[in-house]
């Protein structure tokens, strides 16, 4: 297997820790260790207290898939396998996927998603939304997309970089196709939970079709992407074994304190997500006001799901890449250019899960007036 490099990933290596304001970050603010066990109860405090630092279980620690399982409608602990997210992307993708197979995948999106897939010699197509519509992902066009040999279909929602979150109706529609073909479905929903409109929240897959197999974890959410602890959900006892025993060959087991962190976040998910969407939609709230300011420059739809938007930037003398690269270098402030989606030249991604998204937007304000007036 040959992969390519992980663009979006390798901008952020360079630029995350060194630029003050990451206006292009997809997480909320990381809480701190002394505020996640202030946030546990007693039992999980104990077991904080006393744990050991030897091996874990290769699944996950039980009261911890336990826990996860509950949040789920009619799911066991046994059908929850624990890992770093991008761990159980890389681990599905190769039991889900064989060569020459097709792969249907939301596009522009995480690279992962889509290109674990072609290093397997997949062949994958992009079903892509209409801009012009909201980003809407037209659940006929990935009718239109399916094909014989179509043995996956890759879904994230909310949907990274562009916010887009699609209908109840259309959302079952999408899980009708894949039922109806019986094709597996990989759902990536690391961001649900973080819907602007707690009415808009969808269903996880895992809950809808027995063939699909639900990503998540506690970095969006809860703040907690340093614990590098996520799951997957998966009702077939047959792939999860084929899962258990690839892990073998990548971590075996997760971080006993981690496991444990995440317990405790789990247990206090309701405040930790709550305080998240009010910064979220106090963020926003500023983000409508600058769009509406820098109209010429700039289009966008607000987000209906997670912590991020995808604007289109107007002026065609200048892309994304090299206004980021200005933005970043005189203003201090790390937006992503579409480029590292493998999307052209004319969006920039825009987080609005950080505390200090208003002062970086301020800065942001400043550079482009200040650019204005020269």
């Amino acid at each position: 297997m040959r992969l390519d490099p992980f663009q979006l990933e390798r901008y952020f290596g360079q630029y995350e820790f060194s630029v003050p304001f990451p206006l292009a970050a997809s997480d909320c603010d990381g809480l701190p260790l002394s505020e996640v066990l202030e946030l546990a109860d007693a039992p999980t405090r104990e077991l904080w207290d006393t744990l050991g630092l030897g091996y874990t279980e290769t699944q996950g620690h039980p009261l911890l898939r336990q826990t996860i399982a509950g949040t789920y409608e009619g799911c066991e602990p046994d059908q929850v396998l624990v890992a770093a997210p991008e761990e159980l992307i890389f681990i599905a993708t190769n039991c889900l996927v064989r060569n020459g197979d097709h792969v249907v995948c939301t596009f522009p999106g995480y690279q992962s998603l889509y290109s674990v897939a072609e290093a397997l010699h997949a062949e994958v197509s992009h079903w892509e939304p209409d801009e012009a519509q909201g980003w809407y992902f037209d659940p006929d066009r990935l009718a239109a997309l399916i094909r014989p040999s179509t043995r996956l279909i890759v879904l994230n929602f909310p949907h990274n970089p562009t916010g887009a979150l699609p209908s109840a109706a259309d959302y079952e529609r999408i899980l009708a196709i894949a039922e109806h073909y019986g094709i597996a479905v990989f759902s990536d929903e690391m961001y649900r939970l973080l819907e602007l409109n707690e009415a808009d929240r969808l269903p996880s897959a895992v809950e809808r079709y027995d063939k699909a197999v639900t990503l998540s974890g506690v970095s969006k959410t809860l703040g907690l992407a340093g614990l590098r602890i996520g799951w997957l959900v998966v009702r077939d006892p047959v792939l999860m074994r084929r899962l258990i025993a690839l892990k073998d060959y990548t971590t075996i087991c997760s971080s006993a304190p981690s496991e444990i962190l995440a317990i405790a976040g789990l247990g206090a998910r309701a405040e930790i997500v709550d305080r998240h969407r009010r910064r979220m939609t106090r963020n926003l709230g500023l983000l409508t006001g600058f769009m509406a300011k820098y109209e010429p420059l700039f289009s966008w739809t607000p987000p209906r799901g997670g912590t991020v938007c995808f604007p289109r930037f107007k002026p065609d003398s200048i892309g994304t890449t090299e206004f980021c690269r200005l933005v970043r270098e005189e203003a201090d402030v790390m937006l992503a250019p579409s480029a590292v989606f493998d999307y052209g030249e004319r969006h920039l991604r825009i987080g609005v899960g950080r505390e200090n998204f208003p002062e970086g937007l301020v800065r942001l304000s400043t550079f482009l007036t200040s650019r204005r007036t020269q």
